[in-house]
């Protein structure tokens, strides 16, 4: 296999992987839509060229923690639905970091709009 055929081959499986979050996971859907309006107010908004990268790419972020988080969901209940300390522990975990992202990039907006009031 060669490495063009190896390129196409992961982005199918991250693809996948993708369609998979989004068709089980409303939460990822509402931080889709979080996105839309962040994005919304970074294009809209007078902020620097460093303030509007570290908002889209907190925004994708905050993305890529939900997929890790549903991914962490999926190995847990697939060794087994029974109720687990360590098991739950994981998955509060999973959930505990993408909030953590969230609460960074709503930190990063509230400086942001601090400096455009206060300028």
């Amino acid at each position: 296999m060669n490495e063009w055929q190896k390129i196409k081959q992961r982005a199918a499986w991250s693809w996948q992987g993708w369609a998979h979050v989004w068709r089980t996971e409303a939460s990822l859907q509402q931080w889709i839509w979080a996105n839309v309006v962040s994005i919304a107010f970074a294009l809209y908004l007078p902020l620097t060229g460093g303030e509007r990268a570290v908002v889209l790419m907190g925004g994708i972020f905050v993305l890529a923690v939900e997929c890790l988080n549903t991914a962490i969901e999926r190995v847990v209940d697939d060794i087994s639905t029974d109720h687990r300390d360590r098991a739950g522990q994981a998955k509060d975990a999973g959930s505990a970091a993408v909030a953590i992202f969230a609460i960074g990039v709503a930190l990063a907006w509230c400086a942001i709009i601090w400096r455009l009031l206060t300028s």
